[in-house]
Order: structure tokens, then sequence, then C-alpha cells
């Protein structure tokens, strides 16, 4: 049970579309698979905030420009440009993740501690969500 878990929390670090229905094939709980998507889910989001630029350092040597952000991520950047921090931080963690949000967040300088913040409210959300979906959906077979 705990190396299931385990397994669902590194799931949700890089992507909770995927944890959720693995915590359901493993047979868990759905208030495990809640807290542990939720977990892996939050870690994600302060990696990529807070060691980003260290990692993005390893592979590229210069900061990667607004136009560059554009071609790679046309759909957060409208958001961004609809909706601002708001945008980025929660509806693009709720629709495309947090580690791509924060990644063209850096890209755009934005204020990486507002940002990691309005990406945790996003990864509540779609963890408590799609938990409830899935279970729900489980339900009715």
């Amino acid at each position: 049970m705990f190396l299931k878990t385990l397994t669902v929390a590194g799931l949700a670090t890089f992507e909770i579309y995927a944890a959720i229905p693995a915590g359901f094939a493993f047979g868990l709980s759905p208030w495990t698979i809640f807290f542990a998507s939720l977990t892996g889910g939050l870690i994600g989001v302060f990696v990529a905030a807070f060691l980003g630029d260290k990692i993005r350092a390893i592979f590229h040597k210069k900061k990667p420009s607004k136009e560059i952000a554009e071609k790679k991520h046309p759909i957060i950047l409208r958001l961004w440009d609809k909706y601002g921090m708001f945008g980025l931080g929660f509806l693009g963690t709720v629709s495309v993740g947090a580690p791509i949000s924060i990644a063209v967040g850096i890209g755009l300088n934005t204020n990486i501690k507002k940002l990691a913040a309005w990406c945790c409210i996003g990864v509540i959300t779609r963890c408590i969500v799609f938990t409830l979906i899935g279970w729900y959906g489980l339900q009715l077979f």
C-alpha cells in the first residue's frame, strides 16, 4: 500500500491527470488518492517554482524570451494576457498543469511567489474535482 501511495504522489508531481486514475487502478481509497495526489502536486509546484531557475540554467545558458514562450505555449500566454496572474496560476494549472504554468511564468518574468500560490490553489481544486469525478464515476459501474 505504501508503494502504491508513493507512486500516486510521484505521478502527481508531474501530472495529476495520470496520478488519480492510477490510484483508482491500484484500488486505493479516495481519501488516500486525494492526499497522495495533493502532496505530490504541491511538491511539483514548489520544485518547479523554486528550483526552476536552477534546473533551466543546467539546460539553457540564457533565459527564454517572451517570443519563445509565445511559440511553445500559446494557450497559457492567452490566459496571461486575458486574466494575468490568476489565469496563468489557477486556470493554467487546472488546464495543463502546474509545472508548465510555472515554466511559462518564469519565461514571462512573473512574481514566482504569487504564481506558486495561485498554482497551489489550482492543484487543490484539481485534486478535489478529479478525485470526486473518479469516485462517482466508479460508483456508476
